[in-house]
């Protein structure tokens, strides 16, 4: 996604030193562009403008604040909705074929029973509500630690967008079931923390936090998430 040339104060950020800046470029016209540099670090402002697109993702793969800064701050991108749901979805078929594995009973009615749709809506819908849980612990804990980071609502917003942008490693969920091997339980692991990772590079960039704060946020938001589990197996729900 190509941004804009010129902008209001503070609409884009340094990709290296995440200070505001009016400008990602010049154009010169004729085709002659000309990277604007950070009065600040001395840097290019965003050096991804002139990258490929699967360039910016493999470093969005491999968690770079830089690429996370580019995505969140410089680029007009507004999947992050229609990238939940897709994730959501992703996960709940995941769990419905893990709930029909788990039958034991041949009777082909029971077999019809699982093929309703009926089953497949109720683990998307508790897959949104742990998932919503865990974005509400995230929330809690840090309007607890850095209230001075969460004032304004398009700073909830923000973090929001963030969140549900760096869950796009749940898409890996769908090639581990379809390719099934002895090692897909250890696959369905990596994936899970490579998802959580994550979530934290995007709460450490959007806030401009250290490392520690955004691990604490997870991990407060996983027990959170962990709580609503408990609630389902007690109320006698295959989770």
């Amino acid at each position: 996604v190509l941004p804009r040339a010129m902008a209001g104060l503070g609409a884009y950020r340094c990709i290296e030193c995440n200070r505001e800046a009016t400008e990602l470029y010049r154009d010169y016209q004729r085709g002659v562009l000309r990277i604007s540099i950070c009065k600040s670090c001395q840097k290019p402002v965003d050096k991804y403008i002139e990258y490929d697109p699967v360039i910016i993702l493999i470093n969005a793969v491999l968690c770079k604040a830089q690429a996370y800064r580019h995505i969140l701050f410089n680029t007009k991108i507004n999947i992050h909705g229609k990238l939940c749901v897709f994730c959501l979805l992703c996960e709940a078929y995941l769990r419905w074929l893990q709930l029909q594995d788990s039958s034991q009973n041949t009777d082909p009615d029971d077999l019809i029973r699982y093929a309703k749709e009926w089953d497949f809506y109720r683990m998307f819908g508790i897959a949104s509500l742990e998932q919503t849980s865990f974005f509400i612990g995230i929330f809690m804990s840090l309007w607890w630690m850095t209230p001075e980071m969460l004032k304004r609502k398009s700073d909830f917003i923000l973090l929001l967008k963030a969140l549900l942008l760096s869950t796009y490693g749940k898409l890996l969920l769908i090639p581990a079931v379809i390719w099934e091997h002895d090692y897909t339980p250890l696959c369905l692991a990596f994936i899970k923390v490579f998802v959580l990772i994550s979530n934290s590079q995007a709460i450490r960039v959007t806030l401009n936090l250290n490392r520690i704060l955004p691990w604490f946020a997870i991990f407060f938001g996983l027990i959170l998430e962990n709580g609503v589990v408990c609630l389902f197996q007690k109320m006698g729900w295959d989770v």
